[in-house]
């Protein structure tokens, strides 16, 4: 087994530095650093591991999700996200080189744990074997004496009675046996294709609604939003805190969309922020948009703002999954599945 490369622990230390620095610096504007404890609680984590992932010697990476989360509370510089992203994906591919081999591993030790309980079935099961010919010798005289007396009007043909029954016992069985699996059959073939129709329900966006996004959320619901609006040509920062000036971004989309301007992006304003993106249609911040969400289900996707075929195979892998049509075309029940897929919204 190798252990992690320079690049690798280059790129972990580095992103430790830049995290605190962050800390260290998010005292200003009158607003005093916050303590790791309750700045661990806003970000869903235990203290413990916050100080390691602003630790520089310690060789735990903060996952990309937290790093994009610190970078949103803390209100750390613009440009430092995209650095603070390259450092977080570049680290965690070390553990990603990691996986196959303790998966390879795991066989080889199962594998022999597995023999000896079959060596022993097989070994058990002639010992059963011949376990079963002694009651037949027991059974045979049987007959002889107790059906005798019963059935004297036909001694000659004892054993065609009990050979008649148990012919018609095994059909009987048999013909059970047959129907019971033709039942069984039966019902399976109209319930195999709806398995999938009901993955495809719960996936569709007609069931699972549009999200709520509004003042106060972070990160995937307002940079989305943030990333629309720029799409329609409105000037906001994509900066992932769904603040005051978003609102009011939104407000002025919604007032000159002829919506109520409410600030608040729900089902009516999503259908008209919403942006059809594919290889022809590649508006850059729509593609970043899409791209991100793609990133952010676990679909690996470039964050670029370009459709290249890569983004076409993720936004592909995506919709197969989702039993959505496989298109490799972000339409609207594309965008809302992916809306869905992003989990509960993140409040400030």
């Amino acid at each position: 087994m190798t252990g992690p490369t320079g690049a690798d622990r280059d790129a972990g230390r580095a992103l430790a530095e830049l995290l605190r620095t962050w800390w260290e610096l998010s005292a200003r504007d009158g607003r005093p650093k916050p303590t790791q404890q309750s700045l661990a609680g806003r970000l869903g984590i235990d203290q413990t591991t916050l100080s390691r992932y602003l630790n520089p010697k310690h060789p735990s990476t903060a996952p990309l999700k937290t790093v994009e989360l610190l970078h949103t509370v803390l209100r750390a510089p613009d440009a430092d996200l995209s650095r603070a992203r390259t450092l977080a994906e570049s680290a965690a591919a070390l553990p990603a080189r990691k996986s196959p081999r303790t998966a390879d591993e795991a066989p080889a030790t199962t594998t022999p744990d597995a023999t000896p309980p079959a060596a022993t079935a097989s070994a058990t099961t002639p010992a059963a074997t011949p376990a079963e010919p002694p009651p037949t010798p027991h059974r045979t005289p049987a007959p002889h004496h107790t059906p005798t007396p019963h059935r004297t009007p036909a001694p000659g043909r004892k054993a065609t009675p009990r050979t008649t029954l148990a012919l018609l016992a095994v059909l009987t069985l048999g013909t059970g046996i047959g129907l019971g699996w033709s039942v069984l059959a039966h019902r399976s073939g109209p319930d195999e294709p709806e398995v999938p129709a009901a993955a495809a329900a719960s996936a569709r966006p007609a069931v699972s609604g549009w999200p709520l996004a509004r003042k106060g959320h972070l990160l995937w619901s307002a940079r989305t939003v943030q990333y629309l609006l720029q799409a329609h040509h409105y000037d906001v920062q994509a900066d992932g805190d769904f603040g005051v000036a978003t609102v009011a971004a939104v407000k002025k989309f919604q007032a000159d969309h002829g919506l109520l301007a409410d600030g608040k992006v729900g089902d009516q304003t999503w259908s008209h922020l919403i942006i059809r993106v594919d290889s022809h249609n590649d508006a850059k911040p729509a593609v970043l948009a899409l791209q991100y969400l793609l990133n952010n289900t676990g679909t690996p996707t470039d964050i670029t703002g370009i459709f290249t075929p890569s983004t076409t195979r993720s936004l592909e892998a995506f919709q197969h999954a989702h039993a959505l049509p496989t298109t490799g075309v972000a339409d609207l029940s594309t965008w809302q599945t992916l809306l869905a897929a992003q989990g509960p919204a993140i409040h400030r």
